[in-house]
């Protein structure tokens, strides 16, 4: 009778595996996402007064943006679709968001911290980012290659890119590619599709 046993529950054990370990495999696997790059580092101050780096993403899935506060054009559709993504991923630990202010000598941190208030933000791992101007201007245009700068003759008074750059847990930009086989580099943070799209890759990511 306990050999009847043994082998019963060797059979559960032995079932159990094969059904596990795909599972565990899975887990450790790299997505299909392909790498971009390292992130740039960096060292900002967020809504709180507290420095923020890279380092403090380290663990994380995030997104980055540049924008600012009182941007009357795009900026409005892109923090409307990072609050689609904090309700997608609210309450998970290793998710984040970084909104990186292009126009830092009015966006202090009061002010960064009315205008997450004013959006409804509540994930703790999202921090509004901002510092010295030019230092934010070479982050966005030679550390992430996404353009960003002043000018008068435009609504707001700055030009900045729509994109969201997508960032794995060790710190590396990544991205899926397209329908031709070349990486897309960066997500329309103003597309319903690439909101989509990042937020499937958000939890490929989050599974690595």
């Amino acid at each position: 009778m306990k050999n009847k046993s043994y082998i019963g529950i060797s059979f559960i054990v032995l079932i159990f595996g094969i059904w596990a370990v795909p599972k565990i495999v899975a887990k450790f696997q790299k997505s299909d996402l392909v790498t971009i790059g390292p992130v740039p580092s960096f060292e900002l101050t967020n809504q709180n007064g507290k420095t923020i780096t890279d380092e403090d993403y380290l663990g994380k899935v995030y997104v980055v943006e540049f924008f600012f506060s009182t941007c009357p054009t795009i900026c409005p559709k892109m923090n409307q679709n990072m609050l689609k993504l904090q309700q997608e991923f609210y309450g998970n630990p290793e998710f984040g968001i970084a909104s990186v202010t292009i126009n830092p000598q009015y966006d202090t941190p009061q002010v960064l911290k009315e205008h997450a208030e004013h959006l409804g933000v509540k994930h703790y791992n999202w921090h509004f980012l901002t510092g010295d101007q030019e230092y934010i201007f070479n982050l966005a245009r030679n550390g992430f290659n996404l353009y960003a700068g002043e000018n008068k003759k435009v609504a707001g008074g700055f030009e900045h890119s729509g994109l969201f750059a997508l960032v794995d847990k060790e710190g590396k930009i990544r991205c899926r590619i397209d329908k031709f086989g070349n990486p897309i580099m960066y997500y329309d943070g103003l597309d319903d599709k690439g909101v989509q799209d990042i937020k499937e890759d958000i939890k490929k990511l989050l599974e690595e």
